[in-house]
């Protein structure tokens, strides 16, 4: 059975008539082709397919898409634009913390929607942010020294809501 689903992601408005047993990372990747939202565990343990719902993180492959009927929604492929990537998808590179690549949207969206709320979060509120997101790769201090270049006190003032 289908519903209709309205939401905003990234700033465009869609309607879509979804099955009630769609979770929202199969819509997004499937449905929208929206597919920087990875699928890693399919369980809410890895947080790959971390994005913003209505300013908080999830993990869509927990959240059904009739469930975020009405949401404002936040993937990775809305934070560059046509100037580039997003200030903070850039420290990544800089820094380092993209080895693979697979779990770096949902790291990215984590650190995002964390600074947004903090501008300068202490290094144990970072960790605390990004503690639902697991890599095999970096070690996690290449993806802490990204973030932590991001605050606003490493940036010469604030950044503001980024």
């Amino acid at each position: 059975m289908k519903r209709i689903i309205n939401l905003t992601i990234n700033k465009i408005i869609y309607e879509h008539a979804v099955e009630v047993n769609t979770t929202l990372a199969d819509f997004l990747r499937y449905e929208l082709g929206l597919t920087g939202t990875k699928k890693g565990c399919d369980t809410g343990d890895c947080g790959a397919c971390t994005v913003i719902l209505d300013g908080d993180t999830v993990n869509s492959c927990l959240v059904l898409a009739v469930q975020a009927d009405g949401a404002v929604i936040e993937t990775i492929e809305g934070l560059s634009n046509e100037d580039g990537l997003h200030p903070l998808q850039q420290a990544f590179v800089e820094k380092g913390a993209i080895q693979c690549g697979f779990c770096s949207p949902g790291v990215i969206m984590s650190s995002k929607n964390l600074l947004d709320k903090n501008d300068n979060p202490s290094n144990q509120e970072i960790r605390e942010g990004l503690s639902g997101n697991l890599c095999r790769c970096t070690g996690y201090t290449k993806i802490f020294e990204a973030v932590s270049s991001q605050c606003s006190d490493n940036k010469g003032g604030s950044h503001g809501k980024i």
